[in-house]
């Protein structure tokens, strides 16, 4: 659908049974976002807050919710736009077959941005920050934030919306030591484009002009998300996404102002200006903690009649952004295999937090001549990943050989890992980067933006069968317990960390414990802090395992080795996946909000038989 406008988008979600109107009054702490998360959970409609307790404008949530309702709204364009994605990284296929791609063609000259002369939305009025609702997601959170915004900024070496950025950042609204209504934090996490802008600023002595857009039709904001091929700009794909062409206009300041969008705060950011920006409870269910982030001061804030404050709710997966993901997935997900050459399928594990844990399917035909199979050309792919934009900051990535099996199902979880564990090697097949740059939100590392990664790459026949249970000779030393999470995974409980001298003398015990060749059907075990909570799920198991760990510092082996700089070991592989003192808190619900949401569901209010 070519929606206008977000109120266009709610109308129509209302109308076709995705959207709910909550008409109590509602506190923008905590309790929305509770609210929020109750209905996402039971995998419920958009919602419309049109009473927020504090402000004068409504709010909505979980729009992109389910991947139903994001398909239902780009129902008209979703196909186009794929083959757009598709086109743009393989453009040789235009040259095959000019006839079916030539419409699509079309479609994208049709969706470049276009520049208001006229009457522009926003144009309608001005606010200020403290006008804006101030939705708190988690009792630590430092202040109100921005979770649905689109940041705008420009090249200084290259001006003009077609080389602009339009990016997904936070934006922290107030707390802290910043000046209600005139400052507001900007956080951003390394490899974004933003980055890059600021960086050239700087350069120049100059401050960085900013635009952030709340609103405005719904391709916008999954415009400022989507991974897209080199060239193809934001704004562009917004107008072929929306079936309407991105409406923007410079402001008497020299701004770049989105015509559709409900809301824009306009500002600027100065050379190595910074406050403290945090905490806020991030993607991987945990907090993000305080640390100096720059600095906007507040110009404008503009907002069209009858705005409508758009957000969501980040927390531990799966969230309304995990919808976000499979929409991209939809969207996109051909489109990065074309651009690194051998391989077939990515996949980044939302329940593990999306950045901590990478799949991925390569080809492995350096060697096609020898009978033994190893691990060569998926290594060489595995470098292009680890050197791919945001991929960049994974911390695991398990790669195997498409050859292996053809038919693997990367998105299964339990299947893919069962798959490289039957096949590793662990003495060779471990491959660490020390002293690198991992996910900014990522608190298991030396520092922020500091840490390692691992590729696990397995190529070749199946090399043991995997244990479905524990065999009878198993033991372990006190205070140890042990439970399966899964065939050849196994958790253990152990004492609370405390130091790696101390840790260092528990794997000592462990060496002795997991010797011996019964235990070849298990060659991964768990470190944690909860054997009974890992082992629940799959999605714990991921979670737990890749978000509580660092590879270089938390990986141990049962007879391990060093033999010129490479590290494996002959016997299992543990990963120490309990909680350290360095780690961000997890987020944990208020249980007397969770009491007072309840309201909600019960007979004659707004979420009966929703909640």
């Amino acid at each position: 659908m070519g929606y206008k406008s977000l109120a266009a988008c709610v109308i129509d979600l209302e109308k076709e049974g995705h959207l709910v109107r909550v008409k109590e009054e509602v506190d923008p702490y905590l309790e929305m976002a509770a609210i929020h998360l109750r209905v996402y959970e039971n995998g419920g409609p958009a919602l419309l807050f049109e009473n927020i307790k504090g402000s004068k404008f409504p709010a909505v949530s979980n729009l992109f919710g389910t991947l139903e309702r994001s398909k239902f709204m780009f129902r008209d364009t979703l196909d186009k736009v794929k083959t757009l994605v598709d086109l743009k990284s393989d453009p040789i296929k235009a040259f095959k077959r000019p006839f079916k791609y030539a419409p699509i063609a079309m479609t994208a000259w049709s969706a470049l941005p276009l520049r208001s002369r006229l009457h522009a939305p926003i144009r309608y009025g001005r606010c200020q920050i403290s006008d804006i609702p101030p939705i708190v997601n988690w009792a630590m959170d430092g202040g109100p934030f921005v979770t649905m915004p689109q940041v705008y900024t420009e090249d200084r070496d290259k001006p003009g919306i077609m080389h602009a950025n339009l990016g997904m950042y936070r934006i922290q609204l107030g707390g802290n030591e910043y000046i209600q209504n005139e400052e507001i934090g900007l956080h951003y996490q390394l490899h974004r484009g933003i980055g890059v802008h600021q960086t050239k600023a700087n350069a120049k002595g100059g401050p960085l002009q900013v635009s952030i857009f709340v609103g405005g039709p719904p391709a916008h904001p999954l415009a400022a998300v989507m991974p897209l091929p080199e060239g193809m700009s934001e704004m562009t794909f917004a107008g072929a996404l929306g079936n309407r062409r991105f409406r923007y206009f410079y402001d008497d300041q020299g701004f770049c102002i989105s015509s559709d969008a409900d809301f824009v705060i306009t500002g600027t950011v100065y050379p190595h200006q910074n406050k403290p920006e945090g905490p806020f409870g991030d993607h991987l269910g945990y907090y993000s903690l305080k640390h100096p982030f720059p600095l906007m001061k507040v110009n404008r804030v503009y907002h069209r009649k009858n705005a409508i404050w758009s957000f969501t709710v980040v927390g531990r997966p799966p969230q309304e952004d995990t919808s976000f993901g499979a929409l991209i997935h939809e969207i996109a997900g051909a489109a990065i295999p074309h651009e690194i050459p051998g391989l077939h399928q990515i996949h980044a594990v939302d329940a593990a937090g999306v950045h901590p844990l990478l799949f991925a399917i390569g080809s492995e035909r350096y060697t096609p001549y020898l009978k033994e199979r190893k691990p060569q050309e998926i290594l060489t792919v595995a470098n292009h990943i680890l050197g791919k934009g945001q991929l960049s900051l994974a911390k695991y990535l398990f790669i195997c050989a498409k050859e292996d099996d053809p038919s693997l199902d990367i998105h299964n979880i339990q299947g893919f890992m069962k798959h490289i564990l039957e096949r590793i090697d662990l003495s060779r097949d471990l491959h660490f980067h020390t002293k690198t740059t991992i996910d900014t939100l990522d608190y298991s590392g030396t520092d922020i933006n500091a840490g390692s990664k691992v590729v696990i790459a397995v190529a070749g026949d199946k090399k043991r069968e995997l244990l479905s249970e524990l065999p009878v000779m198993f033991s372990l030393p006190r205070p140890f317990q042990s439970k399966l999470i899964m065939p050849g995974v196994v958790a253990i409980e152990a004492p609370k960390y405390t130091s790696h001298e101390e840790t260092e003398k528990q794997i000592d015990l462990l060496n002795e414990a997991l010797k011996g060749d019964y235990l070849e059907g298990i060659p991964l075990f768990i470190l944690c802090d909860d054997a009974g909570f890992t082992a629940a799920s799959i999605s714990n198991f991921v979670w737990v395992s890749f978000t509580r760990s660092n590879p270089a510092h938390d990986m141990y082996g049962i007879n391990s080795f060093t033999e010129n700089k490479h590290w494996g070991c002959k016997g299992p592989l543990i990963i120490d996946a309990r909680i350290k003192p360095h780690h961000a808190p997890p987020l944990v619900k208020d249980a007397e909000v969770e009491k007072r949401v309840n309201r909600l569901g019960f007979p004659g209010a707004s979420l009966h038989g929703i909640i």
